[in-house]
């Protein structure tokens, strides 16, 4: 996929917001202990804004929005003058300290329990059974006796009652290394076990990767027949461009006959750079037209693409169950969401370092960067969303135990309280280097992650 400016948009205001967010934290809470803030700034470089306020704090916004920072005061960083030494982040008690370097992660964890129960409070939630569609009788799936109309209701005991929640239990269970046992009940109502046989250490981690969970093992959730019909049309794409509009009806493509959307998607996807006759209905009248396809890399392969969507069926309401919150409900299901998908981050980043689950999962900033494109044009609530997931990731990584993060400052200041003396300079020094090789090799990882999904 190719990014777009309304990806650049929208990463930029995610990190923005999100960073200012964090940087907020550290500031609010080293106001309130009385420590000596010099500056806040949102964005690092040459500044394009600036404040001094009555406090004598500037306010900054940097010409690159990529970061952020908190600047207090520290002898450690230049003289000091001796009426402001008590409020210098060297002179505070180490509690405050920890506090302060707190602050960050727990305010972007607070931004998204928030997002969350806001979200809950309008919308409520509307959870999409876990029913099976067609299931290949040689796949993991159906060699453990999985059919179509079974639904999943248990994960290794733990009860599901949504698509989302077997997919999640489903990661996390399988990045273990026990087997896999779900509960069913079938189109009967008869409940019974299906135990998956995953194989090795190899095939499970090689499960965990991007796209390759429910494909590998070979579920696949009730989806409603999508007919072939457009939904969207992009005007400056090739099918807008050769005539095509919402609500045509695609009969065949180069004389072969379509009866769905997936259908036509193939068959589209199978001419990259190619020319394809497109024979369709539009009211009561039928028509050809010639359409090119544009090349694109979908998983490493290249694809035919000419820039249209389906008319997406209902799912029955049978298959869905909404629930509406009230202030303190949805209060209470996002701080418990958040906690949920948090502890879930913890442990898949654990097996990750230890080769339980697939290093592709690592994205940089290109991966970021279309997913806020991608739920930005779904709509406010897909963004926000989006927002609520980057948010508690933020949060979580900045709690690692890195010299360079918080996590990392915060055991520093556990360390010496402890021992009742600073730490060496030297020794902050290579832990400071090595905490930022290591970041910087985690990044080289997800940037070259980045690359492979873009350009295969």
């Amino acid at each position: 996929m190719s990014l777009s400016w309304i990806h650049l948009l929208a990463f930029l205001v995610a990190v923005c917001l999100l960073v200012a967010v964090h940087e907020f934290g550290h500031f609010w809470v080293a106001r309130r202990l009385g420590f000596r803030v010099l500056r806040f700034s949102v964005g690092f470089g040459k500044a394009l804004w600036t404040r001094v306020g009555a406090d004598r704090t500037e306010y900054v916004v940097g010409a690159v929005p990529l970061g952020g920072y908190v600047k207090l005061l520290d002898e450690r960083e230049g003289p000091v003058a001796p009426e402001e030494l008590a409020r210098s982040f060297t002179r505070r008690p180490h509690w405050q300290r920890i506090a302060v370097l707190l602050a960050g992660p727990a305010f972007n964890l607070i931004f998204a329990v928030l997002l969350l129960t806001g979200i809950f409070l309008v919308s409520g939630i509307t959870l999409v059974r876990p029913v099976l569609g067609d299931i290949d009788p040689n796949s993991i799936a159906g060699r453990a006796g999985l059919k179509a109309q079974d639904e999943i209701i248990a994960v290794d005991s733990r009860p599901v009652g949504a698509q989302r929640d077997v997919v999640l239990d489903l990661l996390d269970a399988i990045s273990g290394r026990a087997a896999v046992t779900l509960s069913v009940r079938g189109a009967d109502g008869a409940t019974r076990a299906a135990t998956l046989n995953l194989g090795g250490a190899g095939e499970r981690r090689h499960l965990t990767e991007p796209t390759a969970l429910l494909s590998g093992l070979g579920l696949q959730f009730y989806e409603p027949p999508i007919p072939a019909v457009l939904g969207t049309v992009d005007a400056n794409g090739p099918a807008g461009k050769a005539g095509l509009a919402p609500k045509d009806q695609i009969l065949a493509v180069d004389g072969e006959p379509v009866h769905g959307f997936l259908e036509f998607q193939a068959l589209v996807q199978a001419h990259p750079n190619a020319s394809i006759l497109v024979r369709y209905r539009r009211g009561d009248s039928e028509a050809e037209v010639r359409v090119p396809t544009v090349a694109d890399v979908v998983n490493g392969k290249t694809v035919g693409r000419i820039r249209v969507s389906p008319l997406l069926p209902q799912l029955p309401a049978s298959m869905l169950r909404h629930v509406s919150l009230s202030l303190p409900s949805a209060f209470v299901r996002a701080n418990v969401e958040a906690w949920d998908m948090t502890a879930l981050q913890a442990r898949l980043f654990w097996r990750m370092l230890i080769g339980q689950v697939s290093i592709k999962n690592l994205s940089g900033p290109l991966s970021i960067a279309e997913l806020a494109g991608d739920s930005a044009a779904a709509g406010l609530a897909a963004f926000l969303q989006f927002l609520v997931i980057v948010s508690l990731a933020l949060g979580f990584m900045n709690l690692l135990p890195i010299p360079i993060l918080d996590g990392g400052q915060i055991v520093f200041q556990a360390i010496e309280w402890l021992k009742g003396s600073p730490l060496s300079e030297r020794f902050q020094s290579v832990s400071q280097q090595l905490g930022l090789a290591l970041l910087v090799l985690l990044m080289c990882v997800a940037l070259f992650n980045d690359i492979t999904r873009q350009f295969g």
